[in-house]
């Protein structure tokens, strides 16, 4: 996406918890807890992808786009898929996206990565010209 930045990647977060739960130290029951309106979202608005589970490998996961922000108003806390958020980015000055990847068929989910959009960070400052 053009106007990302600050990104934050969980994938060192994710490979330690799924160790966890492949070796036993952690139940599968408490990593497949994504609840009812996550699944929803995942089926509405996610974006499939062709990454299987990594817990019951049944399914492809799907990745879901949450929006945080004071300026976004009534649009935060709401699911939104890529092209939607590159027409955010142009409008307002600042958000927070957190990309989250979910298995509708186990309930697996984790955060894979946040960042900011946002046309506040890209433009470059202007110059003042000198007066004659």
């Amino acid at each position: 996406m053009r106007t990302q930045r600050g990104l934050v990647d969980y994938a060192l977060q994710r490979r330690a918890l799924l160790a966890e739960v492949m070796s036993g130290r952690t139940g599968v029951t408490e990593v497949c807890d994504a609840t009812p309106y996550l699944i929803r979202a995942a089926k509405f608005h996610g974006v499939p992808t062709d990454v299987s589970c990594p817990v019951c490998r049944k399914e492809p996961l799907t990745h879901v786009y949450w929006v945080y922000g004071d300026e976004i108003k009534h649009m935060a806390g709401s699911a939104r898929q890529p092209p939607e958020l590159e027409k955010m980015a142009t409008t307002f000055g600042e958000f927070s996206v957190y990309q989250v990847e979910v298995c509708r068929t186990c309930s697996w989910n984790h955060l894979v990565a946040s960042f900011v959009m946002g046309f506040k960070g890209e433009q470059a400052p202007k110059r003042r010209r000198a007066v004659k």
